[in-house]
């Protein structure tokens, strides 16, 4: 029955939590994204493999209601570098991501600038000893 299947995979997308701050690397917006392309014709989809697609629903199922944080508590609310979970979502962040790009071009600009023969326009010279 793809009207069931479907359905239930909708009410799933429509609880499943969207994070704004991680634009295009969303989990809840991919989520949604595979449904629609998994269910292209909506209710009269036909699911070729009928078991897949429910290990698949139930699979999700149990992610999103926290089946394994409850079965599996954490002692602290930090990883094992100490960073708590609020940190840890405002590094994911696609601003912070961002910035670290930047970040990286801007060192790999420098060492490219050192290292290479020709000095690269707009790096200063080596200074000679």
């Amino acid at each position: 029955m793809s009207v069931t299947r479907y359905r239930r995979f909708l009410k799933l997308c429509e609880e499943w939590p969207r994070d704004e701050s991680k634009k295009g690397r969303d989990l809840g917006t991919f989520l949604r994204q595979r449904v629609a392309s998994a269910f292209r014709e909506g209710e009269n989809t036909q699911i070729a493999d009928l078991e897949k697609c429910d290990q698949m629903y139930e699979s999700l199922a149990r992610i999103n209601s926290n089946v394994y944080k409850e079965k599996f508590p954490r002692a602290k609310d930090t990883s094992f570098t100490g960073v708590t979970v609020e940190e840890c979502r405002m590094l994911l962040s696609t601003g912070s991501m961002q910035q670290m790009d930047e970040a990286k071009k801007g060192l790999w600009k420098t060492l490219m600038g050192r290292f290479s023969s020709k000095p690269e326009d707009g790096l200063p010279e080596k200074p000679e000893k």
